[in-house]
């Protein structure tokens, strides 16, 4: 993400995480996120993937 397109993206920038920062790091990286209109994507799950005939036959 760059922060020159959205200036929030900068929290990211200035506040990386650490371990320790766990709850602020991910309530700026939400913040960033659904500013971005991509907090969808830390939220739903990631689709099954497809198995194909080659992988049945393995």
């Amino acid at each position: 993400m760059s922060s020159m397109k959205n200036p929030l993206a900068a929290i990211l920038d200035s506040n990386k995480f650490t371990g320790l920062n766990y709850q602020d790091w991910l309530r700026n990286l939400n913040i960033v996120l659904a500013s971005e209109k991509l907090l969808y994507t830390i939220e739903k799950s990631p689709p099954k993937e497809a198995v194909t005939p080659r992988d049945r036959d393995s």
